[in-house]
């Protein structure tokens, strides 16, 4: 099979197909993008002694996705050109989202597990923090309206205007959020520690400095990048779903993912790394699917053919369905603020039968509906906890960071 060229993209692809160039420019683009990943990482843990956790995220979920974003704007201006191209702005934000639950959130758990195994002596859990539960909840508003754009087969410009208010409301309930106590500062590392001991209008430019530095270096590497990491696409003769669906998310999201590794690695920061990715996955279903009908009915209406809603088809329908059903159940799996073996073992099996098997997508998703069901049973019957909402309200009600030691939900 070969690439089908997509625009710019079709470019990008074309650019990077030279084996020798590809060679050369991998030996700069990958540690460029593994310095970048851990410098805004090293920003975010000294922001977080700032503002909350969850808002130094969110900012870095924003650095992270920039890639994608691009890759996504791309694609969804050709769509507007040419109806054949609809599908794959689809396949891109679905496969992002279904990439990030069912790969990325799976590999934190057994990269803390591996690091943890000396210490704990068993498969650890990952417990997360009593703040963490704005981000589970913050899932919630939009799965459930992207279940109402689901059902109406389109998404238009009021979706868009609805998704980008859930993400500033969102953002709004991070900022009653306290920062973090210095004292646990300690547990930082060096680079961190050094930009928020500085002190008083140089700390703040240090935490700045460093995400602004992660981010230029992440903007001039992304395209240079994506260019010689996509070539070997290319020269495999990738198809285009396939390579719009799963490749190009994966390099995409490849930020995210060092970052993420990089706090589980210390066990004790795996929390932290599965919040990057919940604030990634808000970031997706919000921002990132806001900006579909938005770039899509502009190149509709440039093109002479007026702005119109993104339309689905019956093959966009179930990808999206099969999306929010991952979602949904990564959700209710996180309602009881914890996250272990059996969760993400799980969410990797289902994600690797649909990536091997892609026809078997109808049948994961009855797997994914069913497996839902029977935690909302567990629920109901009071078997298992659904700790996140009540922590939710205690958190935002009270305006400040609980007092019980370490701020950890209570084990199961």
């Amino acid at each position: 099979m070969t690439v089908k060229p997509l625009g710019a993209l079709g470019a990008v692809l074309t650019a990077g197909a030279s084996a020798g160039a590809t060679a050369v420019a991998a030996l700069w683009t990958f540690p460029s993008m593994l310095l970048s990943a851990f410098v805004v990482a090293w920003g975010a843990e000294a922001a977080q002694f700032l503002i909350s956790q969850g808002l130094a995220l969110a900012a870095l979920a924003w650095l992270q996705t920039l890639p994608e974003f691009a890759v996504e704007a791309v694609i969804a201006w050709n769509a507007g050109r040419d109806a054949g191209r609809m599908h794959l702005a689809v396949a891109n934000l679905t496969g992002a989202i279904r990439l990030l639950i069912g790969l990325g959130w799976p590999m934190i758990y057994f990269v803390a597990a591996f690091f943890g195994r000396k210490t704990r002596g068993r498969l650890p859990t990952i417990v997360l923090e009593r703040e963490h539960a704005i981000e589970v909840v913050g899932l919630v508003p939009p799965l459930a309206w992207f279940v109402v754009i689901w059902l109406k087969g389109s998404i238009g410009w009021a979706d868009a205007v609805v998704l980008v208010a859930l993400y500033l409301a969102y953002l709004v309930v991070l900022l009653r959020v306290p920062p973090h106590e210095e004292e646990e500062l300690a547990d930082a590392p060096a680079v961190s520690r050094w930009a928020y001991n500085l002190g008083g209008k140089r700390r703040v430019a240090a935490i700045v400095g460093l995400f602004a530095a992660g981010g230029v270096l992440l903007y001039l590497t992304a395209k240079p990048f994506l260019e010689s990491m996509l070539g070997i696409a290319a020269v495999l003769g990738v198809s285009d779903f396939v390579f719009v669906q799963w490749v190009a998310p994966f390099l995409s999201e490849f930020p995210e993912k060092v970052s993420a590794f990089y706090w589980a690695q210390r066990v004790d920061k795996a929390p932290m790394a599965l919040m990057n990715m919940v604030s990634s996955n808000i970031n997706q279903w919000t921002i990132l699917a806001a900006m579909i009908p938005l770039v899509y009915g502009w190149s509709h209406a440039a093109a002479g053919g007026g702005f119109v809603a993104f339309r689905f088809d019956a093959a966009q329908e179930l990808e999206i369905a099969l999306t929010l059903a991952q979602s949904f159940l990564a959700l209710l799996l996180l309602m009881e603020m914890k996250f272990d073996w059996w969760d993400a073992t799980l969410l990797f099996v289902l994600w690797l039968a649909q990536f091997l098997r892609p026809h078997w997508r109808a049948q994961v998703l009855a797997l994914y509906l069913l497996w839902s069901a029977g935690l909302i049973a567990f629920m109901l019957a009071g078997r298992r906890p659904c700790a996140a909402t009540r922590i939710f309200l205690e958190v935002v009600r009270a305006g400040r960071r609980p007092p019980e030691p370490g701020n950890a939900a209570p084990r199961a």
